[in-house]
């Protein structure tokens, strides 16, 4: 006979963990009792998020990110599971007396003036005396507030939104390298409304970005989570991390989950059962669930689901992945002359660089490296530089200290270098994005849901979030199940 579940949970990235957290603290607050089994196919936990501590040079390690560095507060979901898990004295904000982002304008970098929201200038000053953007594509910005806004409801790229209200300069110095960024995405193919569909109700209410971003800036800043703006409501950082580094929120998680949890365990085969449910077949066995929540790979899932609900795998396996990439270089300062007054260099497209993006890590945070030590990291990857992904690691080097000599005028010799490369990790939000995850959930068979990055949004908290709404679906179809029925009528006459 198999193993049995209540619900399996297959993979044990944020999305996975989240959800045997929710599940767990669900089935507490109403009294339940509810086996799971989390699943994950590789040695560890945590998914993309990998933080590896590097002692050696001082009284601090250095504290190096493979995959997120923070997560952003303003969608309040990981905030608020930091603090049902008690983690608010380990959570660490961005130094925001530093915040400053440069974008890199004819191999030099050059500072995005004060007072721009997202994309949006909302200080005339600044802007326009600002050498990012020309003088007429300023005046192609400006006219934002004269063009009359779209009432079709329908998806557009991000590229042709930002060309529509504000042109193309705006798109490839500002949009594409900020926005797209975010997403690992190509600008001309990213949806917008299941990207930034923040940009589109800004242009139903206000007809206008500059309006819009005007009308916030002077209204009141609600706290994020809901709570009043106090201490211990509202988070104290647009984006945050902890202090011993993102795995912290892995490992608190793990902590307190009290299920099956296997790591080394891949699930080869998902059939549903005469009685309702479903049989895994794992590498080591078999596994019966009452329920199953997917949170892997769309492909991965494609191929789990291709005999139940094939439509559904012919979607999931249209949502494309790109492989991305970081390298972190730690320096001594004595010697480094670059100031790092800022939190790093976005690259916009057109400058043709062999590199993504750079994070000055140790200013963006604190407790980042020893003191009178520098650690930064450089993207690369994605769209932009697929090839990069195939150099062998002393050429990657070379190429990014190149790099980093050419835009920053970085030559000190490293004292050590960190390489994580993230094959097909990262899918790709296509215009039409939610009509397809809509699509691919309409025929999934019941008790049988995916959630993750692939779908709803691929920040922790967009993650943290979807586990959530998941776990709610799962608790409100085993309180319908015939077990669920069998259980309250046995506690009536006491039998439980």
């Amino acid at each position: 006979m198999p193993d049995q579940v209540d619900v399996a949970i297959v993979g044990g990235g944020i999305t996975g963990l989240s959800a045997a957290w929710f599940l767990q603290q669900a089935a507490q607050e109403n009294g339940r009792v509810l086996t799971y089994a989390l699943l994950e196919s590789g040695d560890r936990w945590g998914g993309k998020i990998k933080t590896e501590q590097v002692d050696g040079f001082g009284e601090e390690p250095f504290i190096v990110e493979g995959g997120p560095d923070s997560f952003i507060t303003t969608k309040p979901w990981a905030w608020q599971l930091t603090k049902r898990l008690d983690m608010q004295n380990q959570a660490l904000p961005t130094n925001d007396a530093q915040r400053k982002t440069f974008v890199l304008q004819n191999g030099r970098p050059t500072p995005l003036p004060d007072g721009v929201m997202l994309i949006v200038p909302t200080r005339f000053m600044p802007f326009a005396l600002s050498p990012l953007i020309s003088p007429l594509g300023k005046l192609r910005m400006g006219l934002d507030l004269f063009i009359p806004p779209r009432t079709d409801g329908r998806d557009e790229t991000l590229a042709d939104f930002i060309r529509r209200r504000l042109g193309d300069e705006a798109l490839d110095k500002i949009a594409e390298p900020l926005m797209s960024g975010i997403y690992n995405a190509e600008a001309e193919k990213q949806s917008l409304l299941a990207t930034f569909p923040r940009f589109r109700d800004i242009e139903a209410k206000h007809g206008s970005l500059i309006r819009g971003m005007l009308s916030a800036k002077k209204g009141p800043k609600p706290a994020p989570n809901g709570a009043s703006p106090s201490a211990n409501g509202r988070p104290p950082s647009a984006f945050m991390s902890y202090f011993n580094g993102m795995q912290t929120l892995v490992e608190e998680l793990l902590a307190d989950l009290q299920g099956d949890l296997r790591l080394n365990t891949a699930v080869t085969g998902i059939s549903a059962t005469p009685g309702g449910g479903f049989d895994l077949t794992l590498s080591g066995g078999l596994l019966r669930a009452s329920a199953v929540i997917l949170a892997v790979p769309a492909y991965v899932a494609a191929r789990l689901v291709d005999r139940l609900a094939p439509q559904a795998a012919e979607q999931l396996n249209s949502i494309r992945y790109v492989s991305t990439g970081t390298v972190s270089l730690a320096y001594r300062r004595e010697g480094f002359e670059h100031p790092l007054d800022g939190f790093g260099i976005v690259i916009p497209r057109s400058e043709n660089r062999r590199i993504n993006a750079i994070t000055w890590s140790s200013t963006k945070f604190d407790h980042r490296a020893p003191r009178d030590h520098v650690l930064l990291r450089v993207f690369f990857g994605g769209s932009r530089t697929p090839e990069m992904m195939d150099k062998g690691d002393d050429e990657l080097l070379a190429i990014v200290r190149r790099e980093l000599q050419e835009t920053m005028g970085v030559s000190a010799e490293p004292l050590f270098t960190r390489i994580y490369r993230w094959r097909r990790y990262n899918p790709q939000y296509d215009v039409n994005h939610l009509q397809r995850v809509e699509a691919i959930e309409a025929d999934l068979p019941a008790g049988l849901f995916v959630s993750g990055s692939p779908y709803r949004g691929i920040g922790i908290p967009d993650c943290v979030h979807q586990a959530e709404q998941t776990v709610g679906q799962v608790m409100d179809l085993l309180r319908a199940s015939p077990r669920a029925d069998a259980e309250e009528t046995a506690a009536r006459v006491g039998v439980a």
